[in-house]
């Protein structure tokens, strides 16, 4: 996990060298989450916040590293599985203008995430929970990585846009499963 980490760092401080710094900016959004796989759960609503900056190449090209913290998870049958991610997306982003000082920006890239944080609820009646934490020994693992996608429309410097992360690791042994993640964001670049 720490050569990863550290190679993510050095791979973006390499990039840094051969572009520019287009600027920063701040998103908030809801995620929709649920678990791909054997396990048949429904979707939950969570958030994701944070903020990334731009590595521009050309007018179109750039890379977008971000730092997320985000909110994932599922539920069924009064069970909730809360799991709460710091989550690293490197996207490649291709910039087109649709109009005047109005962009379309369409992005793809890896993503890892580490679990932080996170309760398992179980409604056991009359008002009584049982709770458990969500990462551990016995429960989901807190490595995740995977592949993301994105659209996202510029007006002038307010982001608007659709994302969906696709996981590629299981974070449980049994059943399977994955994270799948779609969001709605919103933004400000500075």
């Amino acid at each position: 996990m720490k050569k990863s980490i550290l190679f993510c760092m050095f791979a973006l401080i390499s990039v840094a060298g051969f572009s520019q710094i287009a600027g920063w900016n701040a998103k908030v959004g809801m995620n929709i989450s649920n678990y791909s796989g054997d396990w048949d759960l429904n979707a939950k609503v969570g958030y994701k916040v944070g903020g990334g900056f731009e590595y521009t190449f050309t007018d179109t090209w750039s890379l977008q590293p971000s730092l997320f913290l985000s909110s994932k998870g599922a539920k069924k049958d009064g069970i909730s599985y809360n799991a709460m991610y710091l989550e690293l997306p490197v996207m490649a982003a291709a910039r087109f203008n649709i109009a005047d000082n109005t962009n379309l920006v369409i992005n793809a890239g890896p993503y890892i995430a580490y679990g932080i944080a996170g309760k398992t609820k179980q409604d056991l009646g009359s008002g009584a929970e049982f709770r458990v934490n969500t990462f551990g020994s016995d429960a989901l693992k807190r490595f995740d990585a995977g592949l993301g996608v994105g659209v996202t429309a510029e007006f002038g410097q307010i982001l608007a846009g659709l994302e969906g992360q696709f996981g590629l690791v299981d974070v449980q042994k049994a059943g399977n499963p994955k994270n799948t993640v779609f969001s709605i964001v919103v933004g400000y670049k500075f």
